[in-house]
């Protein structure tokens, strides 16, 4: 059994209504002055929830300039300002962009190192700032994990900065919050979660302590992102989401994810196309490559997302995967590459760059070569 290594929020709070609670451990930790860093569609639907901090004698400041992946230079103008601001400490508030900077805030404020110092695994000597992640979405595990992603415009591709130190000391995970995500974010942040748990289950680093939290939360996402989609106001789906994709977040630090996300972060950092869509339209081709590899653990899959055993673990998988583009489609995603503007002329060289990152495709059950790669991207083109 390999060796594992946990790396979790010091302190973690979830249900329903537990944003509005968080004054108390605000105070508990002797924060007076928060830098909440989010995006313009969330500081205008939670600005009650920020108003309700500002009434516990709290000083916020909101800065909803996230309102797009983060590139470098969007993060170093949010770090300018949490400077001007001087917090005790950082709140990121949102899906996974706004968790994303605030980590890398919180972690760069003072003097020291610089962001294109720290991409890469381990590279980050320590954070400066106490930080906290409120999730709004269900999807990313940006507020539970140890990574944080940017897009490096110069290169056209988002690159990681993973280390302990970006894990919050506070997670607070309010599936209310999640009420006011419109379907299309819903689908696409449920889909990125049940990757992560489905790539950390099928993944050459594996655990078994990981397993738990991966299937889980394939488990949980599988059987209720429909229902979330298609009725914002399903709390007790919302709440299935949420903790599934909390799971999923676990296993990034330990485990991670591996072949579908490598692939997926060309189309970001070239088209803009919002990760979890561009995650859901790799999954089948991915899985389809890696199935051949880990058989009974793709049948594993299946089975947490409903299906029926079809007698062996080859025809079981193929099975899930069946189910995979049937939920994806039910939840409204598109379906192929050329749909969301990829053009087929492209696809060698983003095989390409997909090539680059490395700490995901050396977790992939399979090699993957850059042939592999464009091949996986003709199938789902």
């Amino acid at each position: 059994m390999n060796t594992v290594i946990l790396q979790q929020p010091k302190r973690l709070i979830f249900g329903n209504g537990s944003s509005r609670e968080a004054p108390a451990e605000f105070i508990r930790q002797g924060w007076k002055r928060l830098f909440v860093i989010t995006s313009p569609q969330v500081a205008g639907m939670q600005a009650a929830l920020f108003d309700g901090w500002r009434a516990s004698s709290l000083v916020v400041e909101v800065c909803s300039a996230v309102d797009r992946e983060p590139e470098i230079a969007l993060f170093e103008q949010v770090l300018d300002a949490a400077r001007a601001f001087r917090p005790d400490a950082v709140l990121g508030v949102g899906g996974g962009s706004p968790l994303d900077v605030s980590k890398l805030v919180a972690a760069l404020y003072g003097p020291g190192q610089r962001i294109r110092e720290v991409f890469g695994i381990g590279l980050l000597a320590g954070r400066a700032l106490p930080l906290v992640c409120v999730a709004t979405t269900a999807g990313t595990g940006a507020d539970v994990s140890p990574n944080a992603i940017l897009l490096d415009e110069a290169e056209r591709l988002k690159k990681g900065v993973v280390s302990p130190h970006l894990v919050p000391d506070l997670a607070i995970c309010d599936p209310e919050l999640t009420c006011s995500m419109p379907p299309a974010v819903t689908a696409a942040t449920g889909i990125d979660a049940l990757v992560h748990c489905m790539e950390a289950y099928a993944n050459k680093h594996a655990h078994p302590i990981v397993d738990v939290y991966a299937l889980e939360g394939v488990r949980r996402i599988g059987r209720s992102i429909e229902a979330s989609v298609r009725d914002g106001a399903d709390r007790a789906a919302r709440a299935d989401v949420m903790l599934g994709a909390l799971y999923g977040g676990l296993c990034l630090g330990p485990v991670n994810t591996a072949a579908v996300h490598a692939l997926s972060y060309p189309l970001g950092g070239e088209y803009r196309i919002p990760h979890g869509v561009a995650n859901s339209l790799l999954m089948p081709a991915v899985f389809r490559f890696n199935l051949p590899a880990m058989p009974e653990r793709y049948a594993d899959i299946a089975l947490a997302l409903g299906c029926a055993s079809k007698g062996s673990a080859a025809a079981t998988a193929e099975a899930g995967l069946i189910r995979l583009t049937e939920m994806s489609r039910t939840c409204g995603i598109p379906q192929r590459l050329r749909d969301v503007g990829v053009p087929e002329a492209d696809l060698p060289r983003l095989s390409q760059e997909a090539m680059k990152v490395t700490r995901l495709l050396k977790n992939n059950p399979r090699e993957v070569t850059a042939a592999d790669a464009e091949r996986i991207y003709r199938e789902a083109f």
